[in-house]
């Protein structure tokens, strides 16, 4: 029923990209065992390294990028002829040192979001089989890459992700006052990126659908609406091998859908979040009197003038366990998850040809 996925010179056994969930939700073991069930892993660069045992508190740049390459070694352990890729975020401070650590690595796809990646290609020039694949929720945006990715160094995308910032997790790439409004339309934006390609390249460009991917239905309807494939980073966190703590994972087991909402996030991005513990998070900061000593983002409102609370810090303890303090990020449907299950588990669902094969469509809009 469901055609590989192919990107760039990789192709993949079932059309499911896993999504990057930075500081360290999405790592090495997650990533490998995607990519061992025939999906494509990402491991998450930002922040990395916390949590790695490389860190010192003082070597944040330098450990960043060798702890990526420690968790694709791990990740290649658990699935040696598996794609696996890494997630970097345009916004973050080593971002060309985390892209060339990740060529160095092993990387065979490259999904780059929170901006525009305008300078990939030439960063990575000498590493033509990587994949590259940027993040859009318009096709204004997919327009704007490809024509100076096409200017500038004769190369165009091997994919596009299209995220929904009504439904996604994490960073979004909208202005918070245009989300859910009720004017986004996801595929209008998937099918109009693909007819961009075809109409301006020839080309048939494959166009990932993100956000709000929860279940079969959910990946059947974007599949019939124009997708090439999907992906989904909230379903995999209640997995057994998923690297957050066990404490993360029963933080979207506990959610209700209420739980889930809006922030604006000190890199300048709304964000999605269990927001119930919002102002113990940024009241740690403040009983703390914590400073930024890591810088990881280009611009920061907390690095600047200490408004809002330290991001990558706050991530950091939810990833530890501290979810009272911490920043768990999620997406819309965080709060379906009810049982911690594995990585299997979820592909057989999705793709088992014994499994449910139809699920009517209003079902899955109405989820």
């Amino acid at each position: 029923m469901f055609k590989p996925l192919r990107i760039g010179k990789h192709e993949a056994r079932y059309p499911l990209i896993q999504g990057g969930m930075g500081v360290r939700i999405s790592a090495g073991s997650l990533a490998g065992h995607v990519a061992k069930c025939g999906g494509i892993g990402l491991v998450a660069s930002p922040g990395i390294t916390l949590n790695s045992g490389l860190f010192n508190g003082k070597n944040y740049m330098v450990t960043n990028s060798q702890a990526l390459k420690a968790e694709l070694r791990k990740a290649y352990e658990i699935a040696p002829d598996g794609i696996i890729g890494v997630n970097v975020m345009v916004a973050l401070s080593d971002f060309e040192q985390l892209v060339e650590a990740a060529v160095e690595g092993g990387a065979k796809v490259l999904v780059c979001g929170a901006g525009l990646p305008m300078t990939l290609p030439g960063l990575t020039a000498h590493a033509p089989d990587v994949a590259l694949v940027p993040i859009v929720s318009s096709v204004r945006a997919a327009q704007l890459i490809a024509k100076k990715w096409d200017k500038s160094y004769n190369r165009l995308p091997d994919a596009v992700v299209v995220e929904d910032p009504d439904t996604a997790g994490g960073h979004l790439g909208e202005k918070m006052e245009n989300i859910g409004n009720g004017d986004y339309d996801q595929y209008a934006t998937v099918r109009g990126v693909k007819e961009f390609f075809r109409a301006e390249y020839g080309l048939d460009m494959p166009v990932i659908a993100a956000g709000g991917i929860w279940d079969r239905a959910d990946l059947q309807h974007a599949l019939a609406e124009g997708a090439d494939g999907v992906q989904m980073a909230s379903r995999f966190v209640p997995t057994v091998e998923c690297d957050a703590d066990d404490a993360f994972k029963q933080a979207y087991l506990d959610c209700k859908k209420e739980d889930i909402g809006l922030i604006m996030s000190p890199a300048g991005l709304p964000g999605r979040a269990i927001i119930s513990n919002q102002q113990d998070i940024v009241a740690y900061d403040k009983d703390h009197a914590s400073a930024c000593t890591l810088g990881c983002l280009k611009k920061c409102t907390y690095k600047e003038t200490r408004d809002r609370f330290c991001i990558i810090k706050s991530l950091d303890r939810a990833q530890r366990g501290d979810v009272d303090t911490g920043l768990i990020f999620c997406g819309t449907n965080a709060w379906k998850a009810d049982r911690i299950g594995t990585v299997q588990e979820i592909f057989d669902e999705l793709f088992s040809e014994e499994a449910a094969l139809e699920v009517p469509v209003e079902q899955s809009k109405a989820a």
